[in-house]
């Protein structure tokens, strides 16, 4: 079972017009609301610090995507703990407010494809130093929108002092409780970074949440380090999530996989493919900023479709599909857990 390539991907690429996204264009968060797709894609131009921010561009039928504004529609704050870049939307909507999940840093990562993979360049620092700080590390902010024009900060939902990304909330509450999967770079419970769910009141409150490991990664295989990647979609065989898997040495390249999860309990993992439903093999995905790469951060059904939106090799924007209903039998008819 794999994925189908539009094959007029890339949809968005960099646009030279403008010089905040002359560089790059990529891992987009895609929700469809009354009949029109919006995109906030991650962007960069071709700057030094490698500041990232967020346009939008919009869609009637999911493959063909026009830019809504020469500027970003959010970005860096000025002096909070997310002023260095904003990366990686995820989308979801409750009520008429859509919530937006965002990795950020405190500093800008800088052009990281000229230094070892994992690096970034850090601030002078004292011993008094925050460690997110100190670290730049990747943390995770969540904003709202009602337009995708006005955006608000409501806040951090990860650990100051953990490296953590790839946090995504399901779309509705289980049990009465929101849910986020999350994936913290280094834990002493996993030996390598694993995809997490936590349970909550309060949208924005997970400190005091009880934490749950959902998947490890394998190590010697595509999936040695793995994280979530695109909001959960409630089907009647349960949630299917979908999750990157990127492998060491060799096989270093970002895949994509599936995964169903019990609707009622979504601990429980009922079905998970044994090989990726995506791989990088187009010149788009293979030569870039990360070559070999596809790294989905959008999902969206329509008409029993299945949209993937992804960034290619961190420099550009595709999209895949499939019948829902196919992808499902793979999972629960061939590939129980």
């Amino acid at each position: 079972m794999k994925l189908q390539r539009f094959s007029g991907n890339p949809i968005l690429s960099p646009n030279p017009a403008n010089p905040w996204e002359n560089l790059v264009v990529c891992n987009p968060g895609v929700i469809l609301d009354n009949g029109v797709f919006y995109m906030l894609y991650r962007a960069a131009g071709d700057d030094e610090k490698h500041v990232i921010r967020f346009g939008l561009a919009t869609s009637t039928d999911g493959f063909h995507f026009t830019r809504m504004s020469d500027e970003p529609v959010f970005g860096p704050s000025a002096d909070g703990p997310d002023s260095g870049c904003v990366e990686d939307p995820r989308i979801v909507k409750f009520g008429d407010t859509f919530y937006i999940t965002y990795a950020y840093r405190p500093m800008a990562p800088g052009r990281y494809w000229t230094f070892p993979h994992d690096v970034v360049l850090k601030p002078e620092s004292d011993a008094f130093t925050p460690l997110a700080w100190k670290e730049n590390l990747g943390n995770t902010g969540l904003a709202c929108t009602r337009d995708f024009r006005s955006f608000r900060r409501l806040g951090r939902l990860t650990s100051p002092v953990q490296d953590d990304r790839d946090v995504i909330l399901f779309p509705q509450k289980i049990g009465g409780k929101f849910v986020m999967l999350h994936r913290p770079k280094h834990t002493k419970e996993t030996e390598f970074p694993s995809i997490w769910i936590k349970f909550s009141d309060d949208m924005l409150d997970w400190g005091g949440a009880e934490d749950h490991i959902l998947i490890q990664g394998r190590r010697g295989t595509k999936e040695e380090k793995i994280g979530g990647s695109t909001p959960p979609i409630l089907t009647d065989k349960g949630w299917l999530v979908l999750y990157h898997g990127v492998g060491d040495g060799g096989l270093s390249k970002y895949t994509v996989w599936a995964m169903l999860l019990d609707k009622d309990n979504p601990l429980k993992i009922l079905a998970r493919t044994k090989e990726p439903i995506l791989e990088p093999e187009l010149p788009y995905e293979m030569e870039g900023f990360y070559n070999g790469c596809v790294f989905p951060t959008g999902n969206v059904v329509k008409d029993g479709i299945l949209y993937v939106y992804y960034g290619a090799a961190d420099k550009c924007v595709g999209v895949a599909t499939c019948p829902l209903a196919d992808l499902l039998e793979e999972l629960t008819n061939t590939n129980n857990y």
